[in-house]
Formats: C-alpha cells, sequence, structure tokens
C-alpha cells in the first residue's frame, strides 16, 4: 500500500489508497451514469451508490438514509455546523472545544457574527477536555456541542461518551470529528452518542476528495451547497460515484484490519518516545495514556520546526511541522497555544498501517544530528546579533 519510497511518518496528514479500494475505484470509472436518471446506466450508478452508502453506513454504525456524500471531512463539517445552524429555530448557542479542527472552528466562529452565541472550551496541559469545564458550558438554549474524537495535532483522545451524556441532558445535539480515528480507532455512531459525524476519506485510506456526514434523524439540516435535491436534500451536486466506490471500500477494510495493529503500532511510539528522551530539551505533547496508538508529538526547544522538517526531508524522511491548515502561513498551532504548550520547534510523528521499527529507527538515527545543527546554526546568529548590536 506505501505509495512513496521515503520513510513516510505522516500518516495523520494523509494515507495511500487501500488495495481494496483502488479496485473499487478503477472499476466505478466506467460506472459513468447519473445516479438521479431512470434509464438502465443510471440505474446501475444508483445501486453502485446505494450499495456504497449501506457499506460504508454499517462500518461506522449508522443507518444508510442519515449518511451524507460529501467532498471531504471540511465539507462535511461545514455542512454540520452551518447547515444545523440555518435550520435551528429558537436555540442560538454553540460549544465548541478550543483545539476542533480549524474546519469545526471556522464556521462555528463565523456563526458567532450572524446571531449565535459561542463558547470555546479550553483544554488542559494535554490537550484534553475537562468534563466539568464542558458540563458549566452546555446550556438550555445549546444547540450544538462539537467535540473530536482524537485530536489531529497531538493525538489525545477526548471523553466523546460524557460529552453526549451533558449534550442530551440539555437537549443539545454532539456532532464529532472522527477524521482521525476511522479506520483506526473503534467508531460507532450509537457507542460514541453522536447526533452528527465527520470521516475523511483520504485519511483512512481512501481517495482524497471524499468524505462523510452521518446526521442523525435528530440533526434538521438545510444545505451548504444549493442547486439539486441529491443526497435526501442534503448536499447539491452529482456524486463522485468512483471516490464513494473506494471509499466504502476503504472504510470497512480498515475497520476489519486495524485491531490487529493498534498493539504494534503503539509500541513504535513508545519506542519513538523512549528514543526522544534521550535528545536534550524535547517536550512531548498529548495525552500519554489516551492517545491515538500511532501518533507521537513533540516539540524541540530552540529550533524551528520547519527547519528541522527541510533538514529530515533531505534525508527522505517526511514528518510534519505545526498546524496541517496554518503550515503555509507559518502561524503557530492553535491546538499547541491552547494547551499552554511550546509551539516553536513542533513536530508530528504518525505511522502508516505497516511502518516498521526500520521506520522509527531511521528517524532517530537522522534526528540528533540534525536537531544539534539547527542549535548550532541559531547559536551562531545569536552571536551575529550581539556582535552587530555592540557595534552599533
Amino acid at each position: 500500500m506505501r505509495a512513496v519510497a521515503e520513510t513516510y511518518l505522516d500518516a495523520a496528514s494523509t494515507t495511500p489508497l487501500h488495495p481494496l479500494a483502488r479496485a473499487a475505484l478503477v472499476e466505478a470509472l466506467d460506472e459513468f451514469g447519473d445516479p438521479s436518471r431512470l434509464y438502465g446506466r443510471a440505474r446501475r450508478a444508483r445501486m453502485l451508490l446505494d450499495r456504497s452508502r449501506e457499506r460504508l453506513a454499517a462500518a461506522v454504525g449508522a443507518a444508510p438514509d442519515e449518511l451524507v456524500f460529501t467532498s471531504g471531512g471540511t465539507e462535511a463539517a461545514n455542512l454540520a455546523v452551518t447547515g444545523l445552524a440555518r435550520a435551528a429555530r429558537r436555540r442560538r448557542h454553540l460549544v465548541v472545544s478550543a483545539v476542533e479542527h480549524t474546519s469545526v472552528l471556522a464556521p462555528a466562529r463565523a456563526l458567532a457574527g450572524q446571531g449565535f452565541e459561542l463558547t470555546e472550551v479550553g483544554v488542559d496541559h494535554a490537550g484534553r477536555v475537562d468534563p466539568d469545564e464542558l458540563a458549566a458550558a452546555v446550556r438550555d438554549d445549546t444547540l450544538l456541542v462539537c467535540l473530536q474524537h482524537a485530536n489531529h495535532e497531538v493525538g489525545t483522545v477526548q471523553p466523546v461518551g460524557e460529552a453526549a451524556a451533558l449534550a442530551h441532558e440539555h437537549g443539545a445535539l454532539l456532532l464529532v470529528d472522527a477524521c482521525q480515528t476511522v479506520g483506526r480507532l473503534p467508531v460507532d455512531v450509537a457507542d460514541l452518542g453522536a447526533d452528527l459525524l465527520v470521516g475523511s476519506g483520504h485519511k483512512a485510506y481512501g481517495p482524497p476528495g471524499t468524505g462523510f456526514l452521518v446526521a442523525s434523524r435528530r440533526a434538521r439540516l438545510r444545505p451548504v451547497l444549493v442547486g439539486d435535491e441529491r443526497e435526501r436534500r442534503r448536499r447539491a451536486g452529482m456524486e463522485n460515484l468512483p471516490g464513494v466506490a473506494a471509499l466504502a471500500a476503504a472504510v470497512p477494510a480498515r475497520v476489519a484490519e486495524a485491531p490487529g495493529e493498534r498493539d504494534r503500532l503503539a509500541g513504535l511510539s513508545d519506542r519513538l518516545l523512549a528514543g526522544l528522551a534521550t535528545i536534550p530539551e524535547v517536550v512531548v505533547h498529548g495525552d500519554p495514556a489516551r492517545r491515538l496508538p500511532h501518533l507521537v508529538a513533540f516539540s524541540i526547544l530552540y529550533i524551528e520546526g520547519e527547519a528541522l522538517l527541510l533538514l529530515l526531508d533531505a534525508k527522505g524522511i517526511a514528518v510534519h511541522s505545526g498546524s496541517s491548515c496554518t503550515a503555509d502561513t507559518q502561524e503557530p498551532s492553535h491546538v499547541l497555544a491552547a494547551m499552554g504548550a511550546i509551539t516553536h520547534g513542533s513536530v508530528r510523528v504518525s505511522f502508516l498501517h505497516d511502518a516498521t521499527e526500520a521506520d522509527v529507527d531511521r528517524l532517530l538515527e537522522v534526528l540528533p544530528a540534525a536537531v544539534a545543527d539547527l542549535r548550532e546554526m541559531a547559536e551562531l546568529d545569536t552571536q551575529a546579533i550581539e556582535k552587530a548590536a555592540e557595534g552599533r
């Protein structure tokens, strides 16, 4: 399944196509009929769409008519937050955690300027929401509580079940962003207590440009994309049939495979953590126990994360630095900032399903020297600045 030759350690950003997803994608490329029409080719396309919906819904414990196909997790999150708000009648209050993905935070903050009230709940130093603080935030006029299943930057698993109980006690709905956990941890809509659940294709060994939203019958939505009445009037535009078929093949396959991999991947994470402990001035982020098994986040003091990323890339090692949605602007991670953590020199390592001890050892072979070189360069820069200041 690995698509590149280098040591790829950024599975939390995107994953290669599962072989079953690739096969389903290729086969569905010939199904170019419009599922909303009545002639034979269209009916075959509709049958493929319906089968795909049934397979994917079953994999996450949802009913087929609750599932909406989207262009990705971002669109699904926007549909959940904005679509629910547009259909709301009296409730005008939203609750989000401060470490949600920006695809949840951004539409929630936009609504705060459109007559809605928004409460952002903080997290502890491990990035975990305090259920007591969350309980204090939820009110009788709360429409929606948003809490991700696991954080996309530091891997902390959130108390979703407790959040569901709090939301439902006040008549509110719970949105769970499961983009990082579908195909990695058990994800069942009923078990999580989710009224809305977001998933992403390319993070679950499906194709990019695919995703889904599960919206229970309690969740009344108005579409964000308008123009026709597809997806039960919740999302306009012809469905990406090849992508849908591939997504519906990838997720059930990953759901079946993941249990046998979790302990091994957690062992790789532990191996990496042990190696990091030998490098001076390294701070590990996230909850040490309640975390994604395949993800390790840390900051290395006195260096810039982007510079380290480029040095590692030159050695054929792909890791991620900073927030995936702010990397282009070099802004500090809002997740680490909310945790009160060090934002410079931050690195996220996340393993594919077939990662090996050799991958970890390769990183640990290169990392100490790269860190030492960057710290030496930083020291030289500091000395040059000080000398220039003395000469003025």
